[in-house]
């Protein structure tokens, strides 16, 4: 007899059911670090363990070694889930890693502004951020970066709905007098008033 045939969608849910039990199975017997971690990989994602130059990543096929689950007290420092489909909710599943000094979402299509507000849990120790090419975020989503106080490096670069963005990059180094603000890929001109007007309303 013949096997059956996989539709792709049954695949994907499949995956995807797999990935979210075995979340819940790290997290229940391994701690919130190694959860944390699988969730990056499942991703297809990477990250840095606070004190260990290794990085740990998925390969192109999306698979990935299990060795991080050795490290159950190691806590994660570097966060690179570039071009992935995270999402608000599944930011939540590194809420727990308060030790965080760098995240990269750049190009993610599901970034937006609301996951910009989420950020804020990382406040005390997010150094580096990296938001460029996420074509979901605007600039009412930009007020909700002045929540990361030690923030140094923010870019900004090739975010297609922001406009006015010359006059955006002034706002947040206003907002971040002490962050390195990089913004590639506009023309940056100013037009009076516009900007300005559209941050004041993300903030209310």
């Amino acid at each position: 007899m013949a096997a059956p045939i996989m539709c792709p969608q049954t695949a994907f849910l499949d995956s995807h059911f797999f990935q979210f039990s075995f979340f819940g199975y790290a997290k229940n017997n391994f701690g919130e670090n190694v959860a944390a971690a699988y969730y990056v990989l499942s991703l297809n994602g990477g990250f840095r363990y606070a004190g260990k130059s290794e990085w740990f990543r998925s390969d192109e096929r999306g698979k990935f070694s299990y060795d991080f689950m050795n490290q159950k007290d190691g806590v994660i420092e570097e966060v690179d889930v570039s071009h992935t489909v995270i999402n608000y909710n599944g930011l939540e599943n590194l809420v727990s890693q308060r030790s965080l000094r760098s995240l990269s979402i750049r190009g993610c299509p599901e970034v937006d502004d609301w996951f910009l507000s989420r950020l804020h849990v990382f406040q005390d120790t997010l150094e580096e951020l990296d938001i460029s090419h996420c074509p979901r975020i605007t600039v009412r989503g930009l007020p909700a970066l002045n929540n990361l106080r030690r923030l140094r490096r923010l870019n900004v670069s090739s975010l297609p709905l922001l406009q006015n963005p010359g006059l955006a990059v002034i706002l947040l180094e206003e907002m971040l007098p002490n962050c390195q603000v990089s913004a590639t890929g506009y023309h940056l001109g100013l037009e009076p008033g516009g900007e300005e007007r559209r941050l004041e309303q993300g903030h209310s």
